[in-house]
């Protein structure tokens, strides 16, 4: 016997999804706003215990020390020396009227988790503002607009404070916008989030490069010149800004890591020279001894248009760069790869639901 649709299905659904989102945005509120209460209040230690061992010379450099090491066995990651000096930065930089009675008084997570009601990344980003009044412009202003952190970022690179507070004098109201605007995936996989719940780190930020990513990463496996997988999205931070690599190789035949940064959109100068950056960071902190300076791959997919280039000027000399240049695969044949790889995306996904932000 034939099984009759249901006729309030419709109804059933809709009233499941607008469960399941509300969840999943207070549940990314509460992790946010919990995490940002914990750091203020570890900060807040932190102050108070070098202001009791003040007489002793190094001693706030040994607690940090001390407190790192024990901290990251215990809990993961998320609790080096820098990490911690931000939450010390953030307390000093936030300590509100509402909460500056004295440094040793004890506040409830919850308590302060009312008053930081931006993301943590947000305050990073914050405290690193040496003007307290633009500071609490900013603040202000991403309340108000509900900015995101990128968003924030730019904001504050762009000197808005500067062009727009000081030259009209402009007064903005604190009144939070309805933070649910940011997408609960976008918050949850904050890599400060990530460091706090101790989660993995596995993902790309839109299906579009997830596609092209694994075409080419099977492609240049299957070349057979000695590409060896390493990672994906793989994240380093420099300063206080997070970035991620698309896609991390070594190289048998040059014996260096190549890394792989794909852009949906046309090729800029800033492209190159944050690869350039990534190499560097890859050479400290990556390469192990005796290896080759690393090199870089820049992909970019514009529409109808789709560009390789290798990031071969930073080399210590011509010699290694021609060298490099030699071995690799040819910079036409990859674009080649990427635009079958992105036509064969868009005909079984259809274009229209690709969105693509250029840069």
């Amino acid at each position: 016997m034939p099984v009759q649709p249901l006729a309030d299905y419709t109804a059933i659904r809709g009233g499941i999804v607008e469960l399941l989102n509300a969840s999943r945005h207070a549940a990314a509120r509460s992790v946010n706003a919990l995490m940002t209460a914990s750091y203020w209040e570890i900060g807040r230690r932190i102050v108070e215990a070098e202001q009791h061992g003040s007489r002793r010379a190094g001693y706030g450099e040994q607690l940090m020390t001390r407190l790192s090491a024990d901290l990251t066995k215990q809990f993961g990651r998320g609790f080096s020396v820098d990490n911690l000096e931000q939450m010390r930065r953030f307390f000093l930089a936030y300590q509100l009227p509402a909460i500056s009675e004295t440094v040793s008084r004890k506040f409830e997570p919850a308590e302060l988790a009312a008053i930081f009601v931006l993301p943590w990344s947000a305050y990073v980003r914050l405290a690193s503002i040496k003007d307290p009044a633009a500071r609490s412009f900013y603040e202000a202003e991403a309340l108000r607009g509900g900015w995101s952190v990128r968003q924030l970022d730019r904001q504050i690179g762009s000197q808005f404070y500067e062009r727009t507070a000081l030259s009209r004098k402009k007064n903005v109201s604190t009144t939070p916008k309805d933070l649910a605007t940011l997408a609960p995936d976008e918050a949850i996989k904050d890599p400060y989030v990530l460091e706090f719940l101790d989660l993995k780190d596995e993902y790309s930020e839109s299906e579009l490069e997830a596609a092209l990513i694994q075409r080419l990463e099977a492609f240049l496996l299957e070349l057979g010149e000695g590409f060896s997988f390493v990672g994906r999205q793989r994240r380093l931070r420099i300063d206080q800004t997070w970035y991620r690599v698309d896609l991390l190789l070594f190289h048998r035949q040059l014996r260096c890591l190549v890394i792989v940064d794909l852009k949906l959109g046309s090729l800029s100068h800033a492209d190159v020279g944050q690869m350039h950056m990534y190499c560097n960071y890859a050479k400290a902190h990556w390469a192990f001894p005796g290896e080759n300076p690393p090199v870089g791959l820049v992909l970019c997919a514009s529409k109808g248009q789709a560009l390789a280039r290798y990031a071969l000027e930073g080399l210590p000399s011509k010699v290694m760069a021609a060298t490099y240049g030699t071995v690799l695969p040819d910079a036409e044949v990859l674009q080649q790869q990427l635009e079958s790889a992105q036509r064969l995306f868009e005909a079984r996904h259809g274009s229209a639901t690709v969105e693509v932000e250029g840069g």
